[in-house]
C-alpha cells in the first residue's frame, strides 16, 4: 500500500515503536487550558487541505480491503471456475489499484508536505519575531541554545507531531475499522482468533518500548552534551582558548568518552528494535500459521473458500498495524499538544518593552536628551524567562531588587555632547541602554524631544539614534553586508565614504576582495580596533541625529585614536551625543561631564570645573594621568 496509510505493511509497527521512544512523561503532562483549540486555530488556515487528507486517507482505507477482495474474487470465481476472463479482469483491476494506490500516496505526500511545511513557516516566523521583540533583559536570562531549540526542535516536533498524528488516528481507524468489517465478515471466527493472540505482543512490546524511551533519552542526552562541546570549542574563541591552555588531547579524550556512550547507547538501542521487530514478526508468523491452519482446514471441509482463506491471511497482515499504533495514540496525541505549548510558551511571553498604543511623532532638528529622575533595578527572573527555564534564571538574582541606578537627574542639550565617566561598574553604560529603550527605567523619566521615549514608537526612537559600543558586533558576513545593516540601500560611493571618515580607507584598499571581504565569526579576521571602526562607520551610514559612544576608541591605538577622534568630532556637528569613556583625556572638550559612583550622580560640570573642584573626578584624572606619564 502507499505511504499515506500508516497501517500498512510494517509502517504501523514502527509508528508504534516511535511512540514509545519519546518521554513518557508525557502521559502525565498537565496542559494549559485551550491548548488544543489552539492548535486548531493554527490548523485552520489548512482546513481545506486537512479535508482532502481526510478524505484520501478513507480512499486509501478502503483499498486495503479491496485489494485482498479482489484477490478472493480472482481465486474464487475465476481460477476455481477456471473463468480467464475474470483472472484477466481482476488483474487488470489489481494493477489500476496500484496505480491509483501509488497517486493516493504522492498526493498524499504533497498535502502533509504542503500542511506541515506551511505550519512550521507560520509557526518559525512568529517565534522569531516575538523573540525578536523581547527586551534584552529576556536574552540575559535565557540560554541562546534554549531559543534555538524552541525555534527549531519543538517547532518541527510539534510539526511532525501534528501531520503524524493526524495521519496516524485518522489513517489508522479508518483503517482498523475497514479491516475487522471486512474480516468479520469473511470468518468472524478466524478474526476472534487472530484478535486474541494481539496480547501476546502488546505486553512484551510495552516492556521492550519502555527500555528503547530510556534509551532514547539518554541518546538525546548525550548528544546534546556532544553539541554543546562542539559549539563551545568550535567557535573562535573556545578554539583559541584550548590552544593557549594546549588541552586539545584532554578534550579529544573527553569528547572520545561522550562518542562512545553514544555508541554503545546506539547499540542498545539497535538490539531492542531487533526484538521488538522479531516479536512482531512472531506474533505476525504465529497468527497467520493459526489462519492457514483453521482456515485451511475449513477450506478442504468446503466450509471456507480458498479465495476466502488468502483474503483473510491477507487482511491479517494488515491488521497489526493499526492496532499496535492506536494503542498508544494517548502518547501520539500528548506528545503533539506538549511539543505546541512549548512553542506557545514562548509566544506567550509578553515583552517588557512595548509600544504605546498611539505612538507620538519625535520632532524635527536637533533632540535634546533628559533624564528625570531615573531609578532601574533590573526585572526579576519570572518576568522574562520561559517558565520551563525559570529555575535556571532564579539562580541568578544578585541582580534582582537591586537598585543599579538611584535617582539619575541630567540633561544634554540638543547639538551638545555630555560624557558620563565613573567607576566600573558604576552604571554608566546602564543609563546609556535605557536611552534606545533596551530596558525602560523603574521610576521617573527619560524624555527625547521634550517627549518620554516610552510614549515613542521603538522603530522611531532608535531609528534616531546611533550606538557604538565598546565591543563592536559584527556579523559572519562580508564587510559590504555589515555596513548595509545601518542602511539596506546605500551606494558603494556611500559605503566608501563612510569607511574614509572612519579611517579604514587604506585597510580596505589592501583587501583582494574589498567590500566583499568576509570578516569572520563575530569579526575575528579584524583587529580590535577594526572592528570599533567598522562599528563607527556604520553610525557614519545611519546619520542619526543622537550619538552614543560606549567606549567607542577603547579598542584603537593612539595613531588610529586620534584620526578616528578627528573624524567623530566631525560626524558629531549638530548631533546630541552622549559618551561613556574611561579614557577621561577623550572627553575634554564636552559640553558637560556627568560623575557617576554606585549608580548615583555625584558630580557634574566642564573639565576644568571638575578638577578645579578636586573630586572623584580629579581623583579619577590625576591616577589616568599618572599612569600615562609613568607608562611614556
Amino acid at each position: 500500500m502507499s505511504g499515506l496509510s500508516p497501517g500498512g505493511g510494517g509502517g504501523g509497527g514502527f509508528m508504534f515503536l516511535r511512540s514509545f521512544t519519546r518521554d513518557r512523561s508525557v502521559k502525565e503532562q498537565h496542559l494549559k487550558p485551550g491548548t488544543a483549540k489552539r492548535v486548531i486555530g493554527y490548523a485552520s488556515p489548512y482546513r481545506l487541505r486537512i479535508a482532502s487528507v481526510l478524505l484520501l486517507l478513507i480512499v486509501d482505507a478502503a483499498l486495503v480491503v479491496v485489494q485482498p477482495l479482489l484477490i478472493r474474487r480472482i481465486i474464487d470465481q475465476g481460477v476455481a471456475l477456471h473463468s480467464s476472463s475474470t483472472v484477466v479482469n481482476g488483474a487488470l483491476l489489481l494493477g489500476l489499484l496500484g496505480l491509483l494506490d501509488v497517486l493516493i500516496g504522492l498526493s498524499g505526500r504533497w498535502l502533509f508536505a504542503r500542511i506541515g511545511e506551511g505550519l512550521i513557516y507560520d509557526l518559525r516566523t512568529e517565534v522569531f519575531d516575538h523573540v525578536q521583540r523581547q527586551s534584552v533583559a529576556f536574552f540575559t536570562r535565557t540560554q541562546t541554545g534554549a531559543l534555538v531549540s524552541r525555534l527549531n526542535g519543538d517547532v518541527l516536533g510539534a510539526q511532525q507531531a501534528f501531520t503524524s498524528t493526524l495521519n496516524g488516528v485518522i489513517g489508522n481507524v479508518v483503517s482498523l475499522l475497514a479491516i475487522l468489517i471486512a474480516m468479520f465478515a469473511l470468518s468472524w471466527r478466524i478474526t476472534l482468533m487472530s484478535l486474541a493472540l494481539l496480547p501476546l505482543f502488546l505486553f512484551p512490546a510495552r516492556w521492550i518500548g519502555g527500555r528503547i524511551a530510556s534509551l532514547t533519552r539518554d541518546q538525546f542526552n548525550l548528544n546534546a552534551e556532544m553539541s554543546t562541546t562542539m559549539t563551545e570549542r568550535f567557535n573562535v574563541a573556545g578554539a583559541m582558548l584550548v590552544k593557549l591552555y594546549g588541552h586539545a588531547p584532554s578534550e579529544t579524550s573527553a569528547f572520545s568518552a561522550k562518542a562512545a556512550r553514544v555508541r554503545d547507547t546506539g547499540v542498545r538501542i539497535a538490539v531492542s528494535n531487533r526484538v521488538f521487530f522479531s516479536a512482531l514478526t512472531l506474533v505476525a508468523s504465529v497468527a497467520t500459521a493459526l489462519a492457514y491452519g483453521f482456515g485451511g482446514t475449513a477450506a478442504i471441509a468446503g466450509t471456507l473458500s480458498v479465495g476466502t482463506l488468502l483474503a483473510l491471511v491477507a487482511l491479517l497482515g494488515r491488521l497489526y498495524g493499526p492496532l499496535t499504533a492506536l494503542a498508544n495514540v494517548r502518547v501520539d496525541v500528548m506528545t503533539a499538544l506538549v511539543s505546541f505549548e512549548r512553542v506557545f510558551e514562548v509566544l506567550d511571553l509578553p515583552s517588557l518593552v512595548q509600544d504605546p498604543p498611539s505612538p507620538r511623532p519625535l520632532p524635527s532638528g536637533s533632540l535634546d536628551i533628559e533624564f528625570d529622575h531615573v531609578t532601574f533595578r533590573y526585572p526579576q527572573a519570572s518576568e522574562v524567562s520561559l517558565a520551563s527555564l525559570e529555575a535556571i534564571a532564579r539562580q541568578d538574582t544578585m541582580l534582582e531588587h537591586t537598585e543599579v541606578l538611584h535617582d539619575i537627574t541630567f540633561a544634554v542639550a540638543p547639538g551638545a555632547m555630555v560624557a558620563l565617566v565613573g567607576p566600573s561598574g558604576a552604571g554608566k553604560s546602564t543609563a546609556a541602554s535605557l536611552l534606545p529603550r533596551l530596558y525602560d527605567v523603574s521610576e521617573g523619566a527619560i524624555r527625547v524631544g521634550g517627549i518620554d521615549v516610552r510614549e515613542l514608537a521603538q522603530q522611531e526612537l532608535r531609528d534616531s539614534i546611533g550606538v557604538v559600543s565598546q565591543d563592536a558586533h559584527l556579523f559572519h558576513d562580508t564587510i559590504r553586508a555589515n555596513l548595509l545593516y545601518a542602511k539596506p540601500d546605500a551606494s558603494d560611493a556611500e559605503l566608501h565614504a563612510a569607511l574614509d571618515q572612519a579611517q579604514l580607507r587604506d585597510f580596505i584598499g589592501n583587501l583582494t576582495n574589498g567590500l566583499d571581504t568576509v570578516v569572520g565569526d563575530r569579526g575575528h579576521r579584524l583587529s580590535g580596533g577594526e572592528k570599533q571602526r567598522m562599528a563607527i562607520a556604520r553610525v557614519f551610514l545611519k546619520q542619526p541625529r543622537i550619538i552614543i559612544l560606549d567606549e567607542a576608541t577603547a579598542h584603537l591605538d593612539s595613531e588610529s585614536e586620534v584620526a578616528v577622534q578627528r573624524a567623530l568630532s566631525l560626524a558629531l556637528q549638530g548631533r546630541t551625543a552622549l559618551v561613556i569613556a574611561h579614557r577621561l583625556s577623550t572627553i575634554r572638550d564636552a559640553d558637560s561631564i556627568v560623575v557617576i559612583a554606585d549608580g548615583r550622580v555625584v558630580d557634574s560640570g566642564t573639565h576644568t570645573e571638575l578638577l578645579q573642584r578636586g573630586g572623584l573626578y580629579a581623583d579619577l584624572y590625576s591616577t589616568q594621568f599618572s599612569g600615562e606619564t609613568a607608562t611614556r
